[in-house]
């Protein structure tokens, strides 16, 4: 039972390292005169995957692809399903009209062109993500990253609700937090491969459900404090960038350390997160129009249900 005691150690670390991660990198933005709208999209999109980040690239250098293939996956599949709907559920979170037509069409090429890479599953006898996939999913994100840039260095400032602090405490909250972080992903993974292999389950499904939604909370605690703020678009823009990170900067880097083995079964979740980022966008068009309502947040997490039991059900 140590290694459950250790999972959760872990995910302690995890999740507390990248909240003083967030804050003291937002502190520094500030201090730096950037637009907080850039904090919102990119630093603690950036910050709240950090997670993500961490875990998959151990999981790769130790060669535990599938661990970090299902994070990924399965925290992108987390964050639209059950933390939108959940903070849909909430309160009807109004989203800002850049996001709706500019970052969620980028979030839905991202899981397209992942179908796309990973399609040879249905054709290959040994089908992979290369370092060639992942070479080209890090262009992706380059540009991504240049783009924001352009589109967002004259943007409105908008406040994210983070409290300025003094140089020390900021520098303090960045090296802190990275520590925890790095020290937190490093017991999940080596715990999480424990467990796998001693309940005889796929290193896919104990990351696609249990390290996915723990890696995730960074995630769900910026957009419930954000919707608590009435700022439910820097919510929607916090999940929507940090699921854009997951697949062109996450996977790729990992895909560039190790080459991720693509079970069959995988492309039935990819397809899966492609229909939940499509549904994402559609919503935005039905009722309150740029709005996410509690019919669509309850319509996602029983989406989320039924993913569980499949995967599950799979083992």
């Amino acid at each position: 039972m140590i290694e459950y005691l250790y999972l959760v150690i872990g995910f302690v670390l995890l999740v507390a390292g990248a909240s003083y991660l967030i804050r003291g990198s937002t502190n520094l933005a500030k201090r730096l005169g950037v637009s907080e709208l850039i904090v919102g999209l990119t630093i603690l999109a950036f910050g709240t995957s950090l997670p993500e980040l961490m875990v998959s690239i151990l999981a790769a250098v130790g060669g535990n692809t599938q661990l970090a293939l299902g994070n990924i996956i399965g925290s992108n599949i987390s964050n639209t399903l059950l933390i939108l709907g959940l903070s849909a559920v909430i309160i009807p979170l109004t989203v800002n009209g850049r996001i709706v037509w500019k970052e969620m069409p980028i979030s839905i090429f991202a899981v397209a062109l992942l179908v796309i890479l990973s399609a040879e599953v249905l054709f290959g006898s040994d089908p992979v993500l290369g370092r060639l996939d992942g070479l080209i999913l890090v262009s992706f994100f380059i540009v991504f990253l240049y783009y924001s840039y352009k589109s967002l260095k004259f943007a409105k400032v908008v406040d994210v609700g983070i409290k300025k602090h003094k140089d020390f405490f900021t520098a303090l909250m960045i090296l802190g937090g990275l520590a925890a972080v790095l020290y937190g992903s490093n017991l999940i993974v080596d715990n999480a491969v424990l467990i796998a292999s001693n309940v005889g389950i796929s290193q896919f499904l104990v990351s696609a459900t249990f390290i996915a939604i723990g890696s995730s909370l960074p995630e769900l605690v910026v957009s419930i404090t954000a919707i608590l703020k009435k700022k439910s678009a820097l919510a929607v823009g916090n999940i929507v960038g940090s699921n854009i990170f997951n697949i062109f900067y996450i996977l790729g880097i990992t895909a560039l350390i190790s080459p991720v083995a693509l079970p069959l079964f995988v492309f039935f979740d990819i397809t899966f997160l492609l229909i939940a980022s499509v549904l994402l966008f559609a919503f935005m068009f039905m009722g309150r129009k740029s709005a996410l309502g509690k019919s669509s947040g309850i319509t996602f997490l029983i989406l989320y249900l039924i993913y569980l039991m499949i995967i599950i059900a799979r083992g």
